[in-house]
């Protein structure tokens, strides 16, 4: 409880209206200004800018929290890379996900090459704590660098349409870049993207949960 109240405190509004109010902006397509119509509506008068630095403050506190239950990914990782421009400049987002959607990892880097795979790679297995079973990219070589270093026993799947899963996943992020017009900095990008992630994967109710009548 003590811990709590000092993540809270010198805030003047309640933690569950903070905690609303940024989950509302991770989980919808929604701007600071949107949220704040939505609470006026209920009687609370904040201000977009105080929403603004309540996803700033709280959104990675958050994700870290959702990261630590989480139950785990699955034995397959589907991975694919992204053209993204932030300040002018072109930028990569890498991103995995697993058999049931589960948004394994995001990262965004300058580059493509093998150095970049092999980050990436790393950052997989930490997270996945040891080496899935297979691996789906397409062809660009710097998989194949990553895969023969890190994990060559792992099964490394380069069949065309193979990827899609991978390759669709981009889709909400390309939504939440629209409603923001585009992200600001590469920073502030990445910040988001985790959170962003990390409530996506709670929200994701995956095939395997779900029985047979349901599908």
């Amino acid at each position: 409880m003590k811990r709590t109240e000092s993540l809270y405190k010198r805030h003047r509004f309640p933690p569950v209206i903070i905690q609303h109010a940024v989950w509302l902006y991770h989980r919808f397509n929604l701007s600071a200004r949107d949220i704040e119509d939505l609470l006026a509506e209920r009687g609370i008068e904040v201000s977009y800018e105080s929403i603004r630095l309540w996803c700033i403050k709280f959104g990675s506190k958050y994700a870290k929290r959702l990261r630590r239950r989480h139950q785990g990914y699955g034995d397959t990782f589907f991975i694919d890379e992204v053209f993204v421009k932030i300040q002018g400049k072109q930028q990569y987002l890498w991103r995995a996900v697993d058999q049931d959607g589960e948004v394994v990892d995001v990262l965004l880097q300058a580059r493509r090459d093998g150095k970049a795979a092999m980050r990436f790679f790393k950052r997989l297995l930490k997270a996945h704590r040891g080496k899935p079973r297979r691996v789906v990219t397409d062809k660009l070589r710097s998989y194949g660098v990553a895969h023969r270093e890190l994990m060559p026993d792992t099964i490394h799947d380069t069949a065309q349409y193979a990827n899609n899963r991978a390759e669709l996943s981009h889709q909400p992020t390309r939504v939440r870049e629209r409603g923001m017009h585009r992200f600001k900095s590469t920073y502030q990008a990445q910040r988001f993207l985790n959170a962003h992630a990390a409530v996506y994967n709670l929200f994701n109710l995956g095939r395997h949960l779900i029985s047979a009548k349901h599908c």
